[in-house]
């Protein structure tokens, strides 16, 4: 390829793009080189999700790592959080996932992080990587790395229990669906943990095994089309809850014992309960899409919220700025201290399980009452021709009568009894609603109706 060349893959928080066009083998190459030129590592951990493609992606980028000097250990088929994990739990440089996500079928990318786990983002070097990648000169290496596969399951496990008691955990049926991605395995060694620790939790496995041609569809059950099979196995074994997960599990979806989707918006807030009745006072970071819910919860346990622009990258580096205890975003995102302020799909359903147990309640009832309080229909996308002119259009509408503008992520404007946000997807040709009322169903539904309608034009 020629030196030079555009690379449209890099994103805001990570590397994404459709197979052929914009990621190929020598673009992970070239990639496994920058990194290595950029970061100067002595060691990075790799490991791959399971589209068909993701494979021959972390063999190219494991190579231009070994062409820059860099020992690589691969840690095989993961999610993004396992390669977090390792890369801090092996003390090495960097890690990189090989991942799409919940992207469509002819995606992938890649996740990077450097040492402690700590992300790259537009903001802390992704974009240097990107120009030296499409510069495709290279510095002379004098020793090639060498590369070698561990696992680092059982520690990953053993670091998983420590979020909860395990003790205290009731009797409960779950439904736990991977959607054919690669959680899988880790649902296995949680399960054989409770076993050995005589835990009395059921586990009712659905769409359970790995496969890249994804016969139930991409996994991504913030969308609706997504949740039928986990809502069905729900109800059909009587079970207290259900568990979905994105393609790289780094996101878990939660339904109560009805069937019912729960917004990760009302799960973000029974998380920040939970860590402020631990320790009282402490930080919380949250993303503007949604926010009154979980203002009114922090501020009524005596912690301190702070809002930071969405994206798993920016949240991290605002969590290590302010030394937070956990961050939430709506689009079930959830980061951990702990978990070197990393997000997790694992960690999430694990505590509200505690939580179950300790509460003796349902779900629905743990979340009815906020559900009520702040009620939103969760996130809508408009795909629109002009996503600029669209969200600008929408301001001008209703900037002069709103009580607050504020623009630190799209366009987040508030009033009286109700209140939005607007922002394009940073991956995906979308313009993505979130609003939000004060205990007024009729209102939050009618305003969504206006908005979209401005929107859509």
């Amino acid at each position: 390829m020629a030196e030079n060349e555009n690379l449209t893959c890099f994103k805001a928080y990570d590397i994404r793009g459709e197979l052929g066009a914009e990621l190929n083998s020598n673009i992970a190459y070239r990639i496994g080189r920058a990194m290595g030129e950029y970061l100067n590592p002595k060691r990075v951990v790799v490991g791959s999700d399971i589209r068909l493609t993701s494979q021959e992606l972390k063999k190219a980028l494991s190579n231009g790592l070994l062409d820059a000097g860099v020992d690589v250990i691969d840690i095989g088929m993961t999610g993004s959080e396992e390669i977090y994990f390792a890369t801090k739990h092996l003390g090495v440089d960097g890690g990189v996932e090989i991942t799409a996500s919940h992207n469509p079928i002819n995606y992938n990318g890649m996740k990077l992080v450097r040492s402690d786990a700590r992300p790259i983002s537009s903001d802390t070097g992704l974009f240097d990587i990107q120009k030296i990648a499409e510069r495709n000169v290279f510095s002379t290496v004098n020793k090639r790395g060498t590369i070698s596969q561990t696992s680092i399951l059982e520690a990953y496990i053993d670091h998983l229990m420590t979020y909860i008691d395990l003790k205290i955990l009731k009797p409960l049926r779950l439904v736990i669906n991977s959607g054919n991605g690669a959680a899988g395995h880790v649902i296995d060694a949680i399960e054989k943990k409770f076993v050995e620790s005589n835990i009395p939790i059921e586990i009712i496995k659905v769409h359970h095994n790995p496969d890249g041609t994804f016969p139930n569809g991409i996994p991504n059950p913030i969308l609706k089309e997504n949740r039928q099979d986990t809502i069905d196995a729900v109800i059909a074994h009587g079970a207290d809850i259900g568990i979905a997960f994105d393609g790289d599990f780094d996101r878990c979806f939660l339904f109560d014992e009805k069937g019912q989707f729960i917004e990760g918006y009302y799960i973000v807030g029974l998380l920040c309960d939970v860590f402020l009745k631990k320790i009282p006072g402490e930080k919380i970071i949250h993303d503007p899409r949604l926010t009154w819910n979980t203002l009114d919860i922090v501020n009524k346990a005596g912690g301190k919220a702070i809002m930071s622009k969405s994206g798993h990258a920016f949240i991290k580096e605002r969590m290590r700025a302010e030394g937070a205890i956990f961050g939430g975003e709506m689009s079930a995102h959830y980061y951990f201290k702990d978990f070197s302020y990393c997000d997790s799909g694992m960690i999430p359903w694990l505590l509200i399980v505690e939580l179950l147990s300790l509460k003796s309640t349902t779900l629905s009832k743990l979340v009815e009452k906020r559900i009520g309080r702040y009620p939103s229909l969760g996130e809508i996308n408009s795909k629109v021709e002009y996503p600029k002119e669209a969200i600008d259009r929408v301001l001008k509408a209703y900037e002069k009568k709103a009580l607050n503008v504020d623009l630190i992520d799209g366009i987040s404007l508030e009033f009286e009894q109700w209140r939005f946000n607007l922002r394009s997807s940073n991956t995906e040709p979308v313009v993505r609603l979130n609003l939000e009322s004060r205990g007024n169903v009729d209102l939050m539904k009618e305003k969504t109706a206006e908005v979209l309608k401005l929107l859509r034009e």
